[in-house]
């Protein structure tokens, strides 16, 4: 717990002295001369081209050639597939086996569970206890009296 708040101190008194680095800085920028701007040179006007007119309508494209007839080509028939020799499946059975039937033993009973002892708790007080009073802190600071000097040895 201590690390931590030399820590933060640490880190507080940084940041004092960066912030107080940093307003110097910038009062040093303000106070001194800004810098001279160069100005631009002139760009001289150029002068505008003249475009040729566009052409108000447009050239009529070829047309394109027929295309040629091509030829139906005559396919040879396909072949026919061949005849496999079908199996012989054997029979399913009609209906199924008969398992045995399982008998499981009878559920424990459940254990009585112990009685909870009734207890009796003591009345409520009907008046609550008063909260004591905060001092009062004074507001005017007491007179302290001064010591008189000690008296003179010496008559004038």
């Amino acid at each position: 717990m201590a690390s931590c708040n030399c820590f933060i101190l640490s880190l507080f008194v940084l940041l004092s002295f960066s912030s107080i680095d940093v307003s110097l800085a910038a009062r040093r920028l303000l106070d001194t001369a800004p810098p001279s701007v160069p100005t631009t040179p002139v760009l001289p006007t150029l002068p505008k081209p003249t475009l040729p007119p566009l052409p108000s309508s447009l050239p009529t494209l070829p047309t394109l050639p027929s295309l040629p007839t091509l030829p139906n080509p005559t396919m040879p028939p396909l072949p026919s597939l061949p005849t496999m020799p079908q199996p012989t499946l054997p029979s399913l059975p009609t209906s199924q086996p008969s398992l045995p039937k399982a008998t499981l033993p009878p559920l424990p009973s459940m254990p009585t569970m112990p009685s909870i002892p009734n207890l009796t708790l003591p009345p409520l007080p009907t008046t609550l206890p008063t909260i004591p009073s905060i001092p009062t802190i004074p507001t005017t600071m007491p007179s302290i009296p001064f010591l008189s000097p000690p008296p003179a040895t010496t008559s004038p």
